[in-house]
């Protein structure tokens, strides 16, 4: 008898979860990438970001909040997304072999995400009083992701949800 393992082993239905989960959470890590990507740009050419939803986003982006170490906050966040990206593409067509050890750094990695989100919604609530709207949009697609992350881990691993496999009647 076998048990499903990796991202899914044998069993078709696993299979189509952990591909739906990491294939969602790639998707959500490039609209995190081309949002965090867009804030850089316009924080490194001096453009001002308009907001349409809320506002506050000049507040939220002119705050001290908005560069770390001499460098825009939002390109620490387009790195990690780049990461999440990578991680879900290796998960989805690397080998079974890495598939743990691969899913272990992608929830690490949300993890730090979703910390550092849950830190800048603080800052944004309680300290700026002001709301970034391109700013929540992030914040969203990182909690997607930890979602995702904790939905992937569970289906990777080798509880139920995939029966073991069995031989047909009158087999030896």
């Amino acid at each position: 008898r076998e048990r499903a393992q990796g991202t899914g082993g044998d069993c078709p239905l696993k299979k189509s979860v952990v591909r739906w989960i990491y294939g969602g959470a790639a998707g959500a890590s490039l609209v995190g990438l081309g949002d965090a990507v867009y804030l850089t740009v316009q924080h490194l050419t001096g453009q001002s970001v308009r907001c349409t939803i809320v506002r506050g986003c000049s507040a939220v982006l002119a705050s001290r909040y908005a560069v770390i170490g001499g460098i825009p906050t939002a390109a620490y966040g387009a790195v990690a997304y780049f990461l999440v990206f990578s991680l879900a593409v290796l998960i989805l067509f690397g080998g079974e072999r890495e598939a743990g050890r691969l899913r272990l750094a992608f929830c690490l990695l949300a993890s730090l995400m979703a910390a550092a989100t849950l830190w800048f919604l603080y800052l944004q609530t309680f300290v700026l009083r002001a709301f970034c709207s391109i700013c929540l949009l992030s914040a969203s697609a990182t909690l997607l992701i930890v979602l995702l992350s904790l939905l992937g881990w569970r289906a990777g691993t080798n509880e139920p949800g995939c029966p073991e496999r069995r031989e047909p009647s009158g087999s030896a």
